[in-house]
This record gives structure tokens, sequence and C-alpha cells, in this order.
């Protein structure tokens, strides 16, 4: 990685996306300085009482960066390197992904800075309504939707969900989303980060002439998002040939069978000693020649001290943040084709907001439904953000954040300036 005293915070790479857009909409000065910065930050004193007695205090955090277009809406992470500016840029991120993918949501994000691997299941559920009860006044089913992220599950969900209902008297399931089936999640949403990164990979290859059959692909993380997507591959009859976790990346170059690794990271914790493949370090596996690699690790993964070792045709980003404006551009001028985070891995938001839609109408819909039109949106999506890139001759990253920032300034715009 870079050095600490040249490395950019991801609040300060989401500004410079954002200038960058700007920039090319020529967007009016008065709109752009209402739109470029959040309109609530949110610092909460988390104290748990542990169980051995003792009290702990931990910091927890939640932004609304935009309601220009509705609620805000955005996950929550619980994770030892959580900070303010990290969910500033994760805020933002959203605010413009709910806009390019057409859902009537702004960009909000949460996280507590903790380590869940280390809090019992008590301690974790205390943390939780504690954390809840904290964000309670801005959070709720018209101001402010939560859901899941890094390290944060379904069942965080319902705790949540309880906590906010306990306060009101009546459950209030569009709180949050992401939730269990049993408290009004929705079908399909535990596939859905990674099911619209294919969805998009798929258009990406159609639009690169690429026969997904037979093509080859590296995925990098093997949570939710990077498992579900390396499981779509293999279905597709791609051909999986690397996949990297936290602990160990793996390598087959006659491809790896997908459903096996799947089994065997549950079994063990880890992709290490998977039989028939070789353990490779990372920064060997992101340079593997393929013809999509998927980031769906965390933050800046891909950065100007490795990107210039990439040799993917397509880098399908199913994390946030993966890349760093460095890397971007090194890759750019490789010809990498890159399709943006705020567009490839909305597929989460995307079915986050079928999952409150249900809730709200008392409805729910089928496993079937939910996938047609993930499928619907995505498609819809990647062909928005590909045709500003084709007309204004823009990278994707930038022709995504334009089309997300244009959306939001016109809403901003519509809606005038109170008082």
């Amino acid at each position: 990685m870079p050095t600490t005293a040249l490395r950019k915070t991801a609040y300060d790479m989401a500004l410079e996306n954002f200038d960058e857009a700007a920039d090319a909409l020529e967007l009016d000065a008065g709109i752009r300085e209402r739109i470029r910065y959040p309109e609530r930050c949110l610092i909460v004193h988390v104290p748990v009482r542990m169980d051995d007695g003792t009290v702990r205090r931990f910091e927890g955090y939640r932004v609304q960066y935009s309601t220009a277009r509705g609620p805000s809406k955005g996950g929550i992470r619980y994770h030892p390197d959580v900070t303010l500016d990290e969910v500033k840029a994760l805020a933002c991120w959203m605010t413009w992904k709910c806009a390019i993918v057409g859902i009537p949501f702004g960009g909000g994000k949460g996280g507590v800075t903790c380590d869940p691997k280390t809090l019992s299941n008590g301690e974790l559920e205390r943390l939780t309504r504690r954390y809840a009860a904290g964000i309670l006044p801005i959070i709720g089913p018209q101001s402010d939707i939560p859901a899941p992220d890094v390290y944060t599950t379904p069942q965080i969900m319902a705790w949540i969900m309880d906590t906010y209902s306990m306060g009101k008297g009546y459950p209030v399931p569009g709180v949050v989303t992401g939730k269990p089936l049993e408290v009004g999640g929705s079908l399909g949403r535990n596939e859905a980060t990674g099911r619209g990164t294919f969805h998009c990979i798929t258009a990406a290859c159609k639009h690169l002439n690429i026969r997904l059959p037979g093509a080859t692909a590296v995925v990098h993380g093997f949570g939710n998002a990077g498992s579900v997507a390396a499981r779509l591959l293999h279905e597709a009859e791609a051909k999986v040939v690397a996949v990297g976790d936290s602990r160990a990346c793996v390598l087959n170059q006659g491809g790896l069978d997908v459903f096996n690794l799947i089994r065997h990271k549950e079994a063990t914790g880890s992709l290490a000693g998977f039989p028939g493949a070789e353990e490779i370090d990372t920064d060997e596996m992101l340079g593997l020649s393929c013809d999509v690699l998927v980031p769906a690790a965390l933050e800046n993964s891909i950065h100007a001290g490795n990107a210039g070792k990439v040799k993917a045709k397509i880098i399908a980003e199913a994390a946030n943040g993966p890349l760093t404006p460095e890397a971007d551009r090194v890759l750019d001028a490789a010809g990498a084709f890159v399709l943006p985070d705020i567009l490839c891995n909305a597929g989460g938001v995307t079915v986050s907001y079928f999952e409150w839609v249900q809730n709200e109408q008392h409805m729910t819909w089928s496993e079937a439904d939910v996938y047609a039109k993930l499928e619907d949106v995505m498609a819809r999506s990647f062909h928005d953000v590909l045709e500003i890139s084709r007309t204004r001759r823009v990278r994707m990253r930038t022709a995504a954040t334009m089309l997300g920032v244009s959306r939001v300034a016109m809403a901003a715009q519509v809606r005038g300036l109170y008082p």
C-alpha cells in the first residue's frame, strides 16, 4: 500500500469523483455547494456492558448525505477501522448510487468502530441496541433506512427494527432492510449485491464482445457479494481461476469448483487448504491475466502500487471504493473497462428498496419477481451509464457519477431552497 503520508482518505476520493463529474456537468455553483456535503453527521457514544460485568465504550456514526430524492438509505458496518470520514464517503457514494438506479432514496451510511469477531452474541446484541437507541432520533421508514454492510447481519437488522419498534409501540418493519424473512425481509436480498454485479458483468461482456461461457474470472473477496458473484459466474460457465479472502488466495488455472469452495469456506472459515488449488499472495492474484476481475473486499485494494500489474479486461467493483483514483487512472490508460461500484454493486440497495416497498405495502414478492425486477434495473442502469460514457467520451466511473449527480442536482433544483 502507499505510505500513510500519501494516502487519501475514502472521503477525499469521494469528493474527487464528485468534483470531476460536477466539472463535466458544468454544475451550477449554488447547487454544487448544496449537494457536495452531507446534510447531517451524527456521532454517538455507545457504552456496552460486557459479559464480565465491565462497561466498554464504543463510538458509532450515522451520516445522512442527501435527502433530495427521498429518505436516506445505506448500510451499517461494524469494523475496527470505521471512521467518520469513511462513513461520509460511503454515504456520498450511496447518494449517487441510488440515483443511478432510479430508486427514490437519498444516501446514508452508518458504522460502529468495533471488532465484532471478539464480541459474544449477547455483547453484540447489547451494542446494537444501544447504537440503535443513539441514532433513533434520525432514522425511520420515511427519513433514513439502515441495512447490513460489512460484518453486520440480518439478525443485527432485526435487533435494530425491534429497538425502534419498542419505542413506537408497534412493529415498524420498514425502518431497516436486509432483515430475516420472519420479520419482513425480502426473498432474494441475500444475493442482491452479487447478483447485481453479475448482471453488470454480463452486460459488459456483451458490449465488449466477450463470450461469458469460457471467460476467465478472478474474485478478490469471498464474503456475501464475492461468493455470490463467483457462483453465478461459475453457473454461467465462466472459468473462475482464482479467489481470495482475508486469509488466503487460491488458484487453479483449470478453474475452481466454486460450489465446493463455498462449502470449504463454510466448514473451515477460510479458503486456505482448498484441495486442488495452490495458494498465492494477493498482488499475484490481482495481477493474473483474466477477462473479469471482481474486487469484492474492502476499500483501496487496488492502488498506485499494484494497479500497473492488473491485466483484467473488465473490473467489476462489487466492493465500495476498491480502486483509488490513482489506480483508476492507471487502469483507464491501460484500456481496462471498469464497472464502478456506484453502478456495479447497486443490486444491494435496489433489492433493499424492493424490501421497503413490500413492507410499506404489506406485501410479499416471490424470489422470481425480485430477481426479474433486479435484472431489469441493472441492465437499464448499465446502458444509461454507457450512453453517457460514449456520448461525453468519459470513463464509466465519471459517467456513472455524472448520472447520479445530475439526478440529485435536478431534484435539489426543483425542490428549491428552504427557507
